[in-house]
């Protein structure tokens, strides 16, 4: 919460009067406007931190117009954090408030046909707005888990994935529809969404969009085999007959500015969570965008994915919505190094901008995150904000925007971002903690980080192997290349003891400790 007898004064103020106008990226104050904001939170999925363009000036070479929009307009976060290198984790945090590693997601994703990682009492953005009266809605993929309500003895008919151009059996299609005929439960309308539109994970199965906790027909084939290939989908399974994978962004656009004009029309506030499917693969660049780059599918997707945002902010503005609206982009994790990375880099684009690593891993590369905020009236345009923040942050943040009081069971590692959105420029938080797709983690204090294991944590070993720790000043080595950890012994030690410290109190921010829902996996492993 604001930590001022000012800050609270500054808040009050806005709440109360003074909702200022958006126009052109200044502010003009509308003295009638009196209601809370409504909210939009963009997720682009595998965004690298220079993939944007505002984010990499010298070294990136995609045009990214209305992202940069948004920093245009408001401000560029340049140290905020996933909780992850990967995607489900990320989300779990994002949503909740709470590292993932205090769930059982200690390494990894949520696996294909997975259980929900949310429990059904656990507070997201999406139920606390709803406390406070917001329409609430989830647009784009969800990749956290759903109870699917699949029979024991048909699970392997039903998890069949062959290969090749093998032809769904009457037995496949009758355990399909027993399953997609029914309600799925555990989605986003169970946690804090009224309502939901997306593909779950666009290159997993099942193969169709699924609304609110329904899919959008009956899947009765298998998906065709030459869209398994070359970043397209990954996993073999039920999917509609014809489906194809370049309409699903345009989907999501689609559906997200047409829930944006129906709310306008209610008095209530509203909040829309829309976790992109891009630029992550399939790489299912529509032709309008085929070779716009000119540096490949993944940039071509990149631009793609920017679009998308353009018509989500227009559909905001052209409803006289812009002023009365907080916007947040950011990416749940760094750009996948499978897309062609070297390629690209060749090129004279490097997705990761100056940092080390890529998605998966504990290095910067894999978790420093685009991160940009516009709130007319509030966040002054075109500001920079160098202090370290969290997507954990987001639950606390519009807590302290409701006026609400946490309980002491959620947002256990969320800090309110408002003083900082507000022109403070005193850190909200001094330690994060962001993991690699292993579970290794890399915690954050000040300037100083802590890798517990050697090299990337990802999915290549990486790096020097000598050492097994790894400490790095991001004030003077923001590319991580010189481990101080045998030459820091005190500061290692004191970085090792705050971790654990960290574990367990189950939780980072003040307040009463709390469990973690299992033991947490220490590192390096012989820990």
């Amino acid at each position: 919460m604001i930590q001022s007898f000012a800050k609270m004064m500054s808040l009050a103020c806005w709440t109360l009067a003074a909702v200022v106008a958006f126009s052109h990226g200044s502010a003009s104050v509308n003295a009638e406007s009196t209601a809370p904001p409504n909210v939009v939170v963009i997720y682009a999925d595998d965004l690298g931190y220079g993939d944007v363009q505002c984010y990499n000036p010298e070294r990136g070479k995609i045009p990214t117009p209305n992202i940069d929009r948004l920093a245009k307009q408001g401000m560029k976060f340049t140290d905020a954090h996933s909780s992850s290198g990967v995607c489900s984790p990320s989300r779990y945090t994002l949503l909740t408030g709470r590292y993932h590693w205090r769930s059982r997601l200690q390494a990894g994703i949520v696996g294909l046909w997975g259980a929900p990682l949310i429990a059904p009492d656990r507070m997201t953005i999406g139920s606390l707005a709803k406390q406070h009266g917001y329409q609430t809605a989830c647009i784009g993929k969800w990749h956290l888990g759903w109870d699917w309500s699949i029979p024991a003895s048909k699970a392997k008919l039903f998890k069949a994935r062959p290969k090749g151009n093998a032809a769904a059996t009457d037995g496949h299609r009758a355990v399909w529809r027993e399953v997609f005929e029914k309600p799925i439960g555990g989605g986003p309308s169970t946690r804090g969404f009224d309502v939901y539109f997306g593909t779950d994970v666009p290159n997993w199965p099942p193969y169709c969009f699924i609304e609110n906790d329904r899919t959008v027909g009956i899947p009765t084939e298998f998906l065709p085999p030459e869209l398994l290939r070359k970043n397209q989908a990954s996993n073999q399974g039920p999917a509609l007959a014809g489906w194809a994978l370049e309409p699903i962004l345009p989907a999501l656009a689609d559906r997200a500015a047409q829930y944006v004009a129906a709310a306008a029309k209610s008095p209530d506030p509203f909040l829309v969570y829309m976790p992109l499917t891009s630029p992550h693969t399939p790489l299912s660049v529509n032709d309008a965008w085929k070779g716009k780059s000119g540096l490949g599918l993944y940039a071509d997707f990149v631009m793609e994915t920017d679009a998308v945002v353009g018509q989500v902010l227009d559909a905001i503005e052209q409803h006289g919505l812009a002023d009365k609206t907080l916007v947040v982009f950011t990416s749940d994790n760094g750009c996948a190094p499978y897309i062609g990375v070297e390629s690209l880099e060749q090129q004279g684009h490097y997705p990761s901008g100056p940092l080390r690593g890529y998605k998966a891993d504990a290095w910067e590369g894999g978790h420093r995150i685009p991160f940009l905020v516009r709130w007319p009236g509030v966040v002054e345009p075109e500001s920079v904000c160098p202090q370290l923040i969290h997507q954990a942050d987001l639950l606390a943040t519009f807590a302290d925007i409701w006026n609400a009081e946490l309980p002491e069971t959620a947002g256990e590692d969320s800090f309110s971002l408002v003083p900082l959105l507000q022109g403070e420029s005193q850190p909200i938080r001094e330690t994060s903690v962001s993991c690699s797709i292993r579970g290794v983690p890399s915690l954050r204090r000040g300037n100083w980080k802590y890798i517990a294991a050697p090299g990337s944590g990802g999915w290549g070993k990486g790096g020097d192997q000598s050492q097994p720790v790894q400490l790095y000043d991001l004030a003077t080595d923001l590319a991580e290349t010189r481990n101080l950890a045998a030459e820091q012994p005190e500061r290692l030690k004191s970085m090792q003891a705050l971790l654990e410290t960290t574990i367990t109190a189950g939780r980072s921010t003040p307040g009463p400790p709390q469990r973690n829902d299992v033991k947490v996996r220490r590192h390096p492993a012989a820990l």
